[in-house]
């Protein structure tokens, strides 16, 4: 079993990891049905709105034989009317066996873990983490290349607020990933404090060109608006970079293109139907990857 709550990438250990994946595939095989969380309720806190998490987290719950409940934002709730995360916790670990939250506040998750008397699964805070589409990210890379050990990872974009590449990077550490490449304008480079987190060397650079043709995983983010406190800032590096037909052919063959979605225009349209991209595939793994973490922190054993 996971430890209690998750809540980073640092988390889970390398075995963990591995048995969330080897559930994933048996959910895959059982045509992602079970009943083993009959009798049992989800609470989905999403303080922050959400469309793939929340739908995805949801489906997975369901799919279980469980039932949710919760809200999609913070419009309507009591939140509006002041009460504090803290309450907002203690009054929905009464009503579930699990609570999945995603809050806009750095540490929100952490702090609603050392709290509630349930377990809390981090679905997004701030830029901190996002540790469940990090989990994503590498089932899709083991399912489609068959091992991660050893291939070089190229992330595009916004290194700085990007909650899911943080919790990549970080999940890489339980791995031995080759050459891992950042690829970001000068505004956007990776935080140190993410950095110091890293048991492997990266390679920072504002050019993509430079390093696209030896790159097996290109992990693309969109540069994210609503985290700019200054527009002006973010119509400097709106449009950094664009992955198009002449990126691709510069590629490998049976290199893979990533995304966390949603995408605006990092990646042109006409490449979605290129052999490398597989971001709707990956988006496809969600739900049974998200079963498996569930499984293993209130699933029945078998």
């Amino acid at each position: 079993m996971l430890p209690k709550h998750v809540i980073s990438s640092l988390d889970l250990s390398k075995e963990e990891i591995e048995l969330i994946f080897d559930e994933a595939d048996r959910y895959e095989k059982l045509n992602r049905t079970s009943k083993e969380l009959d009798g049992k309720v989800v609470a989905l806190a999403f303080f922050e709105p959400s469309t793939r998490t929340r739908n995805s987290f949801d489906s997975a719950v369901q799919r279980m034989g469980g039932r949710t409940i919760g809200f999609s934002s913070s419009e309507g709730t009591s939140v509006e009317k002041g009460e504090t995360i803290a309450d907002t916790v203690r009054m929905l670990e009464s009503y579930s066996d699990l609570i999945v939250m995603r809050h806009k506040l750095d540490g929100a998750a952490k702090f609603a873990s050392e709290i509630s008397k349930v377990p809390i699964i981090n679905a997004g805070d701030g830029k901190h983490e996002h540790p469940t589409q990090a989990l994503i990210d590498l089932y899709t890379v083991r399912k489609v290349k068959g091992y991660i050990d050893g291939l070089n990872f190229c992330v595009l974009g916004d290194l700085k607020y990007g909650r899911a590449v943080n919790s990549l990077l970080r999940l890489l550490t339980k791995f031995k990933p080759g050459k891992v490449f950042l690829v970001s304008p000068q505004q956007l480079r990776i935080r140190t404090e993410v950095k110091d987190t890293l048991n492997f060397p990266v390679i920072e650079t504002d050019s993509l060109q430079d390093v696209i043709d030896i790159t097996d995983v290109l992990y693309v983010t969109r540069i994210q608006k609503e985290r700019f406190a200054d527009e002006v800032e973010f119509e400097k590096v709106k449009e950094s970079y664009k992955v198009d037909i002449s990126t691709v052919n510069s590629m490998r063959k049976d290199s893979m293109i990533l995304h966390p979605l949603p995408r605006v225009n990092e990646i042109d349209r006409r490449v979605d139907k290129l052999p490398q991209a597989k971001y709707f595939y990956q988006a496809s793994l969600g739900v049974q990857v998200r079963m498996g973490v569930i499984h293993q922190v209130i699933g029945d054993s078998r």
